[in-house]
């Protein structure tokens, strides 16, 4: 009877390395994804956190819009004034649904009051 020995094909053996490069930068991709947080949220403590539970799920972690150009908060200073975020909070528009139901007057304020300082 006859040995058999099992000798990985050349085509196989040279998409191992490749396997693993593609691998590893998949990885460095994904970790430098993880950095550190954007500046877009810093402002006081209880503002940015009311932004991020009810916020980012529309505007994105950096305010940068997730369902449009329209959605970007990034500048909403230049486009609008303190007053006119107000009323958007409280009554929504058009996509955006209606606060003034989830949140405080205060925290209606307080969101207002920083959105319009993004300029």
């Amino acid at each position: 009877m006859e040995d058999f020995v099992i000798i990985p094909s050349y085509r196989q053996a040279s998409l191992r390395p490749l396997l693993s490069l593609l691998l590893s930068i998949l990885a460095i991709l994904l970790l430098s994804a993880c950095g550190s947080p954007s500046n877009a949220l810093e402002g006081p403590a209880e503002v940015v956190q009311i932004a991020r539970s009810a916020c980012i799920s529309c505007h994105g972690s950096e305010l940068q819009g997730k369902m449009g150009p329209e959605t970007n908060l990034q500048h909403v200073g230049k486009r609008l004034s303190k007053e006119q975020i107000a009323r958007q909070i409280r009554k929504g528009g058009e996509s955006m649904p209606a606060f003034e139901s989830r949140l405080t007057a205060e925290e209606i304020e307080g969101l207002a009051s920083w959105l319009s300082g993004k300029k």
